[in-house]
């Protein structure tokens, strides 16, 4: 497979476009044709027409994909799979053995805490809970046999900000990778690689494919032989992301970056209207001054991106009522579409961390906001909340 290395000279929104898209040189179409197809031709026993055989293996439309999203995060490789949890899963094999040790995040996704919990430590991996917003924790949280330092920055559902340069600096000195999902901010308001991650990792599914209308995840990595490895294990585990799936990403990160701006924008609206509202208790928003990590967030993204959380007063019973009724915000588990969605955590999407210490507060509510007129949605919120 050819260098996926990104090309300096482009800025973000052309490589967004263009980067592994090229024209089909078959027939000149500007979209990369779906390879709906299972195996190929051989020109003699092991004769392969540009690398393809099998398409678990490899498959044109998939190489496309995962060449753009290496130049999107400035990495050596990039990596496509079936889903967000596919990619970690993939991961955690290539990277650990019975016995060796993972920090996580105390405020992580509740699928990827089951991962952890309830999947790898089966097989002898052990993992310990750090809050990556403070450095000296995560250090404090190192043992001998510590092989990954895992953050979310922001974070699901909290948005806490961890300092990735500053973890990257530890990680380096312990001899540790350092892993980042960078699924709520995206590879346009974010660069981990550049800020000294080993992996970078990606829920497609979010704001890479933008329309709720595909399941996918992806891995991006800086140097070739992790890369590789990654690769064989792709292969070895087949995960990957179908045809069809990774064309439907490939057509959505083509307007990440417009997208992305327009979903900062109004979530920093939506985050102001729920600061002023008698019945808001708490904001979760890293755009706003007060939030604890705002500067970290400002010197490490480009805006703040789309998810704003908050705590209901009244408990969790108005927690639920808020998200039953509102009329524009869809009650739904999902985030990073075009439209906007509220959820709440402690029943759907983190009900897999209750009882441990990534446990959310009940009274939360969780805000996918999206790129309708920001207009409306202060309208249906004010509405939801009442007075």
């Amino acid at each position: 497979m050819s260098d996926q290395h990104a090309q300096p000279s482009q800025h973000f929104e052309t490589l967004a476009i263009h980067a592994g898209q090229e024209p089909d040189p078959a027939t000149g179409a500007v979209v990369p044709p779906i390879y709906q197809v299972s195996t190929y031709k051989q020109d003699g026993v092991g004769g392969l027409r540009g690398g393809y055989e099998y398409s678990r293996s490899a498959n044109p439309t998939r190489t496309a994909l995962e060449h753009n999203l290496a130049a999107l995060e400035g990495g050596r490789r990039g990596l496509a799979f079936a889903s967000g949890l596919a990619a970690e899963d993939c991961l955690l094999r290539t990277l650990l053995a019975p016995g060796d040790h993972v920090v996580i995040p105390n405020d992580a996704y509740g699928g990827t805490f089951r991962l952890f919990d309830k999947v790898v430590s089966r097989w002898g991996v052990e993992w310990s809970v750090a809050d990556t917003s403070d450095p000296a924790a995560v250090r404090a949280a190192l043992r001998p046999r510590t092989k990954a330092i895992w953050v979310e920055t922001p974070s699901n559902p909290l948005l806490g900000i961890s300092d990735i340069a500053a973890l990257a600096d530890i990680a380096r000195t312990a001899g540790v990778r350092l892993v980042v999902d960078n699924t709520f901010a995206s590879p346009y308001l974010q660069q981990p690689l550049a800020l000294g991650a080993d992996v970078v990792v990606h829920s497609t599914t979010k704001y890479m494919g933008g329309h709720s209308d595909v399941v996918g995840g992806a891995l991006v990595v800086g140097d070739d032989t992790l890369g590789e490895e990654l690769a064989y294990h792709q292969n070895a585990m087949g995960a990957i992301a179908g045809p069809f799936d990774a064309w439907l990403v490939m057509r959505g990160i083509k307007t990440l970056a417009v997208r992305m701006d327009r979903h900062s924008e109004n979530a920093t609206r939506v985050a102001e209207l729920l600061a002023s509202h008698p019945k808001v208790a708490e904001v979760f928003y890293p755009g706003r001054p007060e939030h604890a990590g705002h500067e970290v967030a400002a010197k490490q993204m480009r805006a703040f991106g789309g998810m704003v959380s908050f705590r209901v007063v009244g408990g969790e019973q108005a927690a639920v009522d808020v998200c039953d009724r509102t009329e524009l915000f869809t009650l739904g588990e999902s985030l990073g579409g075009v439209e906007s969605l509220i959820e709440h955590p402690g029943r759907m999407t983190h009900a897999s961390v209750a009882g441990s210490a990534l446990e959310v507060p009940a009274d939360l509510v969780r805000l996918s906001v999206g790129i309708e007129s920001i207009d409306d949605l202060l309208t249906d919120l004010t509405g939801a909340l009442g007075r």
